[in-house]
């Protein structure tokens, strides 16, 4: 297979998400990276490529498009791992250029820049393409592919929580992550339900098949004087008759990345928890509770499709992560693959679930459409 070239936007030094998109990237043998514009500040950016051994660095993401668009083995596609409200701009900018994309999530700041850009879109030849990682990870793909075929039955029940406790005060100046994600002229006023949020709900419909259709949100923000929400408890109802909830905090004080997804339907339930990936609980209705892993007996084909090493060993997070990326340069080269990867249209339903979020809980908890 032709290895790929790749460039990014943002993820210089002091980043964190960046140097895990650079890891997920090579994991495969996919991926090449070649140029980038790391940081907005020029100096910053130029150490960042030398400590990385990168090609080509470029002092602006604008330059950065227009010459690699032109170059001769220029990229393929761009990484965009800066903060929210620079993925659109950045993406417009390669994707004009006829270079693919990969962003971050979410998609931006506002539905309606996100519906617009939509729109937009369906004129570039150039595809884009969102890493909601952990739609990646094997046993989350096993419990799709159980919806699908109905071993669950009729789904009653969905329900998915992000429990972080980072946020749970004020934090230092100097923390550069902190501060632009709880900064709502970057954010677009979406703290911890644009953060995590979003990866709680998306994971929920990517199992489950369905979006929500209208939701009910109570949004809080418990650090004093900060501008963004840092919890939320939402209630989900569904078109098929199904209920469910998210529940995102950024202050649940003892929790590090507590992400965990439970869906019950007429014949059986699923429970999985991203800090053990490696293992699904499976109830039957009536029946003993089963211990579903990763690559052991038992494990479908969809789950064993991305399961790189035997069962017993652990794989999480980074390997979604890479799953992800060997998945878009396949497609990308014509490959088919068994699932779709997220793109554009999971970004906007992204936007609609954070806007929905803040409508509702505006009007006190209201219940409102997506």
């Amino acid at each position: 297979m032709r290895i790929l070239k790749l460039g990014m936007v943002g993820g210089g030094e002091g980043a964190f998400i960046g140097a895990v998109h650079r890891i997920a990237a090579r994991l495969d043998g996919c991926w090449q990276l070649d140029a980038g514009c790391l940081s907005s500040t020029p100096d910053k950016a130029k150490r960042s490529a030398d400590a990385l051994g990168l090609a080509r660095s470029y002092k602006s993401y604008e330059d950065m498009a227009a010459q690699e668009s032109v170059l001769e083995g220029g990229i393929d596609a761009v990484s965009i791992v800066t903060p929210n409200h620079m993925h659109l701009p950045v993406a417009r900018a390669f994707l004009k250029a006829g270079i693919h994309v990969i962003c971050d999530k979410p998609l931006t700041t506002d539905l309606a820049q996100a519906e617009d850009f939509a729109n937009e879109c369906a004129g570039y030849d150039a595809q884009f393409f969102l890493t909601h990682n952990y739609s990646a990870s094997p046993l989350i793909r096993q419990a799709k592919s159980m919806v699908a075929d109905g071993t669950l039955g009729d789904l009653r029940l969905v329900h998915a929580e992000y429990l972080q406790d980072w946020l749970s005060r004020a934090p230092d100046a100097d923390n550069v992550q902190a501060a632009w994600r709880t900064d709502p002229a970057r954010t677009g006023g979406a703290g911890a339900i644009g953060d995590i949020g979003t990866h709680a709900y998306h994971l929920a419909t990517f199992v489950a098949g369905q979006n929500a259709s209208h939701l009910a949100a109570d949004l809080s923000s418990f650090v004093d004087g900060r501008q963004v929400d840092d919890n939320a408890n939402i209630l989900l109802r569904f078109a098929s008759g199904a209920r469910g909830s998210i529940f995102a905090s950024q202050v649940a004080t003892g929790c590090e990345n507590g992400l965990k997804l439970r869906i019950h339907g007429t014949k059986g339930g699923l429970s999985w928890a991203q800090e053990r990936p490696n293992e699904m609980i499976f109830t039957p209705i009536g029946g003993v509770e089963q211990r579903l892993t990763r690559a052991g007996a038992g494990a479908t084909d969809s789950a064993n499709d991305v399961s790189r090493i035997p069962a017993g060993h652990p794989e999480g997070y980074l390997e979604a992560f890479g799953t992800l990326y060997r998945e878009i340069a396949l497609h990308l080269l014509g490959v088919e693959v068994a699932h779709d990867v997220p793109t554009l249209k999971d970004g906007v339903a992204g936007m609609r679930f954070i806007d929905a979020c803040q409508r509702s809980s505006r009007d006190n908890a209201e219940w409102c459409a997506l």
